[in-house]
């Protein structure tokens, strides 16, 4: 990303991550091509629901004095 440009929302540089966690175990994760992984995510995935009446979702409930409902929401592959 440069400060005079406007970030178009592809990485130059995909090299990896460096996670440090709480008790000092370093871990170090490669991604190669990210760009192109995402772009093939975007293109060959969809978003999808569950039946809403097989699996109680949409529906509202109670639960410690408050009212909820349960939300479904599937990433699909389209082929």
């Amino acid at each position: 990303m440069m400060p005079s440009q406007v970030w178009t929302g592809k990485y130059d540089a995909t090299g990896g991550y460096l996670i440090v966690k709480e008790n000092g175990d370093v871990l170090c994760y490669h991604i190669y091509n990210r760009n192109e992984f995402e772009d093939y995510l975007l293109n060959n995935t969809k978003l999808d629901t569950a039946s809403s009446s097989r699996h109680g979702f949409g529906e509202v409930y109670e639960e410690n004095g408050q009212l909820l409902f349960k939300l479904n929401l599937q990433i699909r592959f389209t082929k």
